[in-house]
């Protein structure tokens, strides 16, 4: 009853914080505040907890470093005129009745190259948006093919912060769980690229022509022309990624090596200072030009400091929830859930009710995997499949919900009304593909004698589950 009492607190403090649209970092310390007082009160030591704490944020130590190198990779490509130079050249593929699934694949391209939701959105998804809504395609569907394209890289990218996050969290290896993505993601991918083409021939969508103005009316290939030297060097950062990925190269090291092309091209390209290079590592990339600005402005370490914030207190959390055996009770049910539907299905679950009381991505991701690690052994193959069941359910289920920063802030970005959410068909395909392929294979272990003459054991292949 105490613990119900305590987390039924900790999600009314984190509702009240989306609400009134303030940070939640206040409202995760709160938390804190509120689980060592659990703690305390059941006899646990203050020490005792504080360096389970410690213990679990040193843990998370090599993420931090990642996102720092993230934040300084992400400015780079903005100030360097990469994005400038891709956004200027796939905009000009959009045509007509093309554009809603085109949006849905460029979205994709951008958030695999950049690995961020909120930064895609904010450069092709905007584009894409605009550009559709000048030639008569429905709002809701437009937005939908956004939110969709940017969480497809947000999952599906070696410069993911989700999953390089999910990575760390499991201890797995990050082009692993990539290929794993691949193989779970192919089907609804084509799905949705399908949904989108069929949405766009039987009307739909509206209007014919093309387009090339941002908001505003201004010529997107000027607007860029005018803020950057857009040579063909621009676009090496972003192939060397591609490149290294290919080759499996570590994810810290590919990114230095693109944040090394990148400086090399603000400079010599750019003609930027190397103190103005320095102070955007830093603070991020501002444009002069508005407008410019507004597609464009962001990155730096300093962006990453909220989203290291949530993984250091949330790591801390999952050290307190360890000597305090909090959640002991709800993980016994969520491992009794996942004898019945299997892990996978539990772990869905899991996620889809994180979601919706962390309003956010991040804490999602952390959340569900302190609560499912039981589903789990700990063999590579059983670390596997939890991961890729993160990522299939935790990071997409997250934008679903409509008062979560997921999915609310990529939406007001690009000016989609909420019911794009709907729209979004990637984003449900995929959880729910895996549900029933899990129940596919359960169904048949249940009915089809195994090797040992067994007929009646569930044990689902994707999520090899521990004992319990």
């Amino acid at each position: 009853m105490t613990e119900a009492v305590v987390m039924l607190a900790f999600c009314a403090t984190l509702f009240v914080s989306v609400a009134q649209g303030w940070s939640i970092i206040p409202a995760l310390l709160i938390g804190m505040v509120l689980f060592v007082g659990y703690g305390l009160a059941r006899g646990r030591k203050l020490s005792a907890m504080t360096r389970r704490a410690a213990g679990s944020i040193r843990a998370a130590g090599m993420i931090l470093v990642t996102f720092a190198l993230i934040g300084m990779l992400t400015s780079l490509w903005r100030a360097s005129g990469t994005i400038a130079f891709i956004v200027a050249h796939a905009s000009s593929l959009i045509h007509g009745v093309t554009v809603l699934p085109l949006t849905f694949l460029l979205c994709s391209a951008m958030s695999m190259l950049i690995g961020s939701s909120f930064a895609s959105a904010a450069t092709m998804g905007t584009i894409c948006m605009s550009l559709g809504l000048s030639m008569g395609a429905h709002p809701a569907m437009l937005g939908g093919a956004v939110l969709a394209g940017v969480y497809v890289g947000d999952r599906f990218s070696p410069v993911s912060t989700s999953a390089l996050l999910v990575a760390q969290l499991t201890h797995t290896n990050l082009f692993s769980n990539l290929g794993r993505m691949l193989r779970t993601g192919a089907v609804p991918f084509a799905s949705s690229c399908i949904v989108y083409a069929v949405a766009a021939v039987t009307g739909i969508m509206s209007g014919d022509g093309t387009s090339s103005a941002v908001s505003g009316g201004v010529p997107i290939a000027g607007l860029f022309a005018k803020a950057f030297d857009l040579h063909w060097l621009t676009v090496t950062p972003a192939i060397l990624v591609v490149v290294m990925a290919l080759l499996r190269v570590g994810v810290r090291l590919t990114m230095l090596a693109s944040i090394a092309v990148s400086a090399v091209v603000c400079v010599g390209v750019q003609r930027m200072t190397w103190p103005e290079l320095l102070r955007l590592l830093v603070s991020g990339y501002h444009a002069v030009d508005p407008h410019v600005g507004a597609l464009l402005d962001g990155g730096g370490m300093i962006s990453m400091v909220n989203v290291a914030a949530i993984v250091c207190i949330s790591s801390a959390y999952a050290g307190i929830f360890a000597e305090t055996r909090m959640l002991a009770r709800l993980r016994h049910a969520i491992d009794a859930l996942g004898f019945r539907i299997g892990a996978t299905g539990a772990t869905t679950a899991v996620a889809a009710g994180a979601a919706a009381l962390s309003c956010n991505q991040t804490l999602t991701i952390m959340l569900t995997h302190q609560l499912c690690t039981g589903l789990y052994g700990d063999d590579e193959a059983a670390r596997g499949a939890f991961a890729v069941d993160l990522e299939d359910s935790a990071v997409v289920i997250a934008p679903l919900v409509p008062w979560s920063i997921a999915g609310a802030v990529p939406l007001a970005t690009i000016g989609a009304p909420t019911v794009s959410i709907a729209a979004a068909t990637f984003l449900y395909l995929l959880p729910l593909t895996r549900l029933l392929a899990s129940a596919i294979r359960r169904h048949r272990r249940a009915t089809v004698p195994t090797e040992c003459g067994e007929s009646g054991e569930l044990r689902d292949d994707d999520a090899i589950m521990a004992s319990v």
